[in-house]
């Protein structure tokens, strides 16, 4: 993942010298279950703690290593044994490298996941600040980007909130999922090596023990892992491209903050565009195409192959970088968002209260009116609304059908702001006081 869309708390955890530090940690928690058998000595364990705990390992050379002898792994077995000395005969005892790789791959996962937990945390507190902030500002509410009735801005507030929380929810079940660990040696049977000794290394590392590997842990988990990040990121987009169209100069009921300094056209200088929800839009993208091939690695061959090596080497750096700047991104952006009550109010008044029909259209049922011929009276008196500019409350009152039905006072009573708003408190409760 390219810098300008990185946090350094994610890409540490995906960095060479992250990834080496827990080969060793692996093998070497590995070695301290073999000397407690009496597989190994005792001493070896422990100069292999002492010389690798305290050894800077050297990328350029197990790169040195790899050209030749064309594995990974046995680069940075090599690079160790030179660091460790005689011991290291000891290291790898029984084991087979993917017990290294996927064990360290689901610790890298299982540290991103939570440094996304606390992504989602920020993003949610703000949210619900912004919610209780905007509970009672109310704005019109649309379907097919059309006016329809009115709702809060809280509620929208409110709406993302619960979102998220259900995103933190699966991202939680995902990073249980994925953290498992398997040293069951070559197809998975554990000949060369006892199973307590993946039961000591997956304790050391936070994991749990895979309870049937084939000599790699089953890619169910991870496929589940990067779908659920999809689902996340495609959370983000929803709420990205809300504030797009709030945006909109035609809308305005919100923007992005806009600091002093910052230019949005090299062109023109009014404008202030969207930059970072449409960014966001972008990054929702990449993660989501991040998790299809995450569920082709499922069907590999028999007991193993390494078709999904190359694809995870990209997806989950990749996919974990971006999905944490983009929570973090979207954070600042609810933050700092400026909101527009008073715009929220003349885009209501632009349709002449055409937003109370469906008052109008149940009160004149319940006085006797059929529902077909209810609605055509409603309709008519609204088409007049959106084709003249016409006021909808005094068409309605100048309409026979609708005045023998109603009284000007009934009539008026149903376009009352407060009739939409009377279980804010009741929704608010459901979201906040359950979560």
């Amino acid at each position: 993942m390219i810098p300008r869309y990185s946090r350094k708390e994610m890409t540490d955890i995906w960095s060479p010298e992250s990834k080496f530090r827990i080969w060793f940690e692996i093998e070497a928690h590995a070695a301290d279950a073999l000397a407690k058998m009496g597989v190994i000595p005792l001493e070896a364990a422990k100069v292999i703690w002492d010389k690798g705990g305290a050894a800077t390992f050297d990328i350029d050379r197990i790169d040195e290593i790899e050209r030749e002898v064309k594995h990974d792994v046995i680069a940075f077995l090599t690079h160790l044994s030179e660091i460790v000395g005689d011991e290291a005969r000891f290291i790898h005892q029984g084991m087979t490298s993917s017990d290294v790789l996927d064990t360290c791959f689901n610790v890298q996962l299982t540290k991103a996941a939570d440094l996304m937990i606390a992504d989602l945390d920020r993003l949610l507190e703000a949210l619900k600040e912004r919610a209780y902030e905007y509970k009672n500002a109310v704005c019109i509410g649309r379907s097919h980007a059309i006016h329809a009735e009115p709702i809060t801005f809280g509620l929208k507030m409110a709406t993302a909130y619960a979102e998220f929380d259900r995103a933190k929810k699966r991202l939680i079940l995902a990073r249980e999922e994925i953290a498992t660990c398997a040293i069951s040696g070559a197809v998975g049977t554990f000949a060369n090596i006892d199973p307590q000794v993946e039961a000591h290394v997956a304790q050391k590392m936070g994991l749990s023990a895979e309870p049937i590997s084939t000599q790699v842990i089953p890619r169910d988990r991870h496929a589940m892992f990067f779908a659920t990040l999809g689902v996340i990121a495609s959370s983000v987009e929803r709420l990205s491209v809300e504030i797009r169209h709030l945006e909109r100069t035609e809308v305005l009921e919100a923007e992005e903050f806009f600091s002093p300094g910052q230019k949005g056209s090299s062109a023109m200088p009014h404008k202030r565009n969207p930059i970072l929800t449409e960014n966001l839009t972008g990054l929702a993208r990449m993660v989501r195409a991040y998790a299809l091939p995450a569920m082709e690695n499922v069907a590999l061959w028999h007991e193993r192959d390494i078709s999904h090596s190359s694809v995870e080497r990209m997806v989950g750096p990749d996919a974990t970088i971006t999905l944490d700047f983009a929570l973090t991104r979207l954070s600042g952006v609810i933050e700092k968002l400026i909101v527009y009550p008073g715009r929220m109010q003349e885009n209501m008044d632009k349709l002449g209260g055409l937003m109370h029909s469906q008052r109008v259209l149940l009160a004149l049922t319940q006085a006797g009116v059929s529902r077909e011929d209810a609605y055509s009276i409603v309709q008519r008196n609204a088409m007049k609304v959106w084709e003249q500019q016409k006021d909808f409350l005094t068409e309605l009152k100048a309409d026979s059908d609708v005045t023998d039905a109603l009284s000007p006072e009934e009539l008026e009573d149903k376009f009352d702001l407060g009739y939409h708003t009377k279980h804010v408190d009741t929704i608010f409760s459901r979201v906040f006081d359950q979560s």
